[in-house]
């Protein structure tokens, strides 16, 4: 539908056409049941409210913004009212009721936004809107949006027509915080929780209205949309009318990226594959780049940490389903994700977590992060001198095994980085990546799961628990039965000498209380694994627990590094070491037992008074 308008220049009059713009929030507004976009829970049980004629008389919607409240409200309404109901109950868009509604002109439909009417006096005169039955259908809705705004005087007067109206007045209230209405009035209604609109559903129903406007689109462009949205299918809508105007009939990835500010996923793929060849002038290159489009440090490292979660859920076939990204960007997950290692996945991640927790405290916060990606770069290296000691390289040398595979470096240049092209650089002619990966493990090259304690020096090197993490690895890689060898010239685990250690670690100690439980505690040999050690309280065992350095102390000294320590209470010790209850305290009538018994005349004199006993 178009306008006509003129505008005068040199005095010529010129006869311009001026379109009604609606925005797609507004012009695809479902007014049906089922064109509502991941709230199917909520459609079927209404259909079924419907079917069996059981429609509540008070509604409360609630959920995030823009999940459809409002517009089920709407749809409700007009379906309640509809003379010809189709069979699956909706609106049939042809009788009086629904044409008036359509039209905006239905006098048994009333709207209230109570984030501007919330006093006393616009709940007053919408009671009075009550008491008239309607005029033509058989319900009179009332549709109460952002009710959570309404005053406390408001919500008191209308308690009472809330829970007993007219059998043809219905109420159907909206809110996104329904922690702020008052329970009175969430105990009258029917209440209905909207989900988050997932990337999937948004994607979807953005290809159906580019399919009515004749406009093309890039899959991956939709899915960051419907991302971008944040679970609210009018913002997507809202990005969507932008992207638009600004890329015009054909919408591709990198229109939806530079309107949007958004990092492109591209950069977390080549960061990754230069961590896994350990370059760390390309990481500080692609950090710079980053950099000079404008995006901020934070924002980079929290994009790192998703895409490291990602990676490591994507290496598991059972955690697909947790991956919220498109179809293209899933193919490229898996390939990256089978060539990286949990180790190095896992100690990346915390790199990027303690980054993070510590960015805002950082003056310089560039190099905050680059130190951060630094240390990143070097996970194999420091796994592998932890593994392997400090002569990593001469160990290395004279053993039989054959040198790891090597991955060969991404092209930073690129337009999109293709994992599927990365070759092995080795002496085998080249292969795929995975393939060359689970033959190096075969032979023994790359140990599967290699099972560890990092020394102070290698832990505060990557991260204080990059021990932890590699232990956690072995755990993922079922490789529990690993031996452990003691080196030569390692102290005899007896008790005699486990005594002497435990007394001198006690020495050590600069809290009194846990030095003398220390000296306390009886501490016995279990086995050639593992010691006894007996308390007399649940507090001393609590000490000994939180004595983290204690346990590390042993196994350097006995070098068993799956040292354990029984912490057993002895209930015996419990039991001596309790005190007595106290006495318990006289009542009235023994205090007078007890002086009658010292002094018999008081009896006398309470009898010849005839007192009683206050008890």
């Amino acid at each position: 539908m178009k306008n006509k308008s003129y505008f005068c220049k040199k005095n010529i009059f010129t006869k311009i056409d001026m379109s009604n713009f609606i925005v797609s929030a507004r012009k695809y507004r479902p007014s049906r049941f089922e064109d509502v976009v991941g709230q199917e829970h909520i459609s079927q049980t209404l259909k079924n409210a419907l079917r069996s004629d059981h429609v509540a008389h008070a509604f409360l919607f609630t959920g995030p913004r823009g999940v459809g409240k409002t517009t089920c409200a709407r749809i409700l309404a007009k379906v309640l009212n509809c003379q010809l109901r189709t069979p699956d109950f909706e609106a049939c868009n042809t009788c009086d009721s629904c044409k008036a509604f359509n039209e905006n002109a239905s006098f048994n439909i009333t709207e209230l936004d109570a984030a501007s009417n919330n006093s006393v006096e616009h709940i007053r005169s919408l009671i009075e809107q009550v008491r008239f039955a309607p005029q033509q259908g058989k319900y009179k809705i009332f549709i109460i949006d952002e009710v959570h705004m309404l005053s406390q005087q408001a919500f008191n007067a209308f308690l009472k027509t809330l829970e007993e109206p007219p059998p043809y007045a219905i109420f159907i209230l909206a809110t996104t915080e329904k922690h702020k209405i008052i329970p009175t009035i969430l105990s009258r209604c029917q209440i209905y929780d909207f989900r988050r609109i997932q990337p999937k559903d948004a994607m979807d129903y953005l290809q159906g209205i580019c399919v009515k406007e004749d406009i093309k689109a890039d899959e991956d462009a939709l899915f960051t949309i419907g991302t971008k949205a944040d679970g609210a299918m009018r913002d997507a809508l809202s990005i969507f009318d932008r992207i638009v105007s600004a890329a015009g009939k054909h919408i591709t990835y990198k229109d939806v990226i530079d309107n949007l500010n958004i990092l492109d996923y591209e950069y977390y793929f080549k960061v990754v594959e230069a961590l896994m060849t350990e370059d760390v002038s390309k990481i500080l290159l692609l950090f710079d780049d980053i950099l000079k489009k404008g995006f901020d440090p934070e924002i980079f490292i929290n994009g790192l940490s998703e895409h490291l979660r990602n990676l490591l859920v994507a290496r598991d076939v059972q955690t697909l389903t947790l991956l919220e990204v498109s179809e293209v960007q899933k193919e490229l997950y898996l390939k990256q994700g089978q060539i990286s290692t949990p180790t190095m996945l896992l100690t990346a991640l915390n790199l990027c977590n303690d980054c993070d927790i510590q960015y805002k405290q950082a003056r310089n916060k560039r190099l905050h992060v680059e130190m951060s990606l630094i240390k990143m770069t070097y996970i194999h290296k420091a796994v592998s001198i932890a593994h392997y000691g400090p002569n990593v390289d001469e160990k290395k040398n004279t053993s039989a095994q054959p040198p790891l595979a090597k991955v060969a470096e991404p092209d930073v240049s690129s337009d999109i980085y293709k994992p599927n092209e990365a070759k092995i650089l080795d002496n085998t002619g080249g292969s795929t990546a995975e393939n060359i990966l689970e033959n190096e493990i075969e032979k023994g090259a790359v140990p599967s799961a290699p099972k560890f304690t990092a020394t102070p020096k290698i832990a505060a090197m990557i991260s204080p628990s990059v021990g932890n993490l590699a232990d956690l690895y072995a755990s993922l890689q079922n490789n529990d039965n690993a031996v452990i060898e003691k080196k030569e010239g390692a102290m005899p685990f007896n008790e005699a000498n486990l005594l002497e250690r435990w007394a001198n670690f006690a020495e050590t100690v600069t809290s009194p209380t846990t030095k003398a439980t220390l000296m306390k505690a009886e501490v016995r040999l279990k086995d050639q694994h593992s010691a006894t050690v007996i308390v007399a309280s649940t507090v001393s065992e609590n000490l000994i627990r939180q004595e983290v350095n204690l346990l590390n102390f042993l196994r350097e000294q006995f070098q068993i590094n799956d040292l354990k320590l029984d912490i057993q209470i002895d209930k015996e010790k419990i039991a001596a070491n309790t005190p007595p209850p106290p006495p318990k305290p006289f009542s009235a009538r023994e205090k007078f037992e007890l002086m009658v018994s010292e002094n018999p005349v008081i009896q006398e004199l309470r009898n010849a008074f005839d007192l009683g006993i206050n008890e």
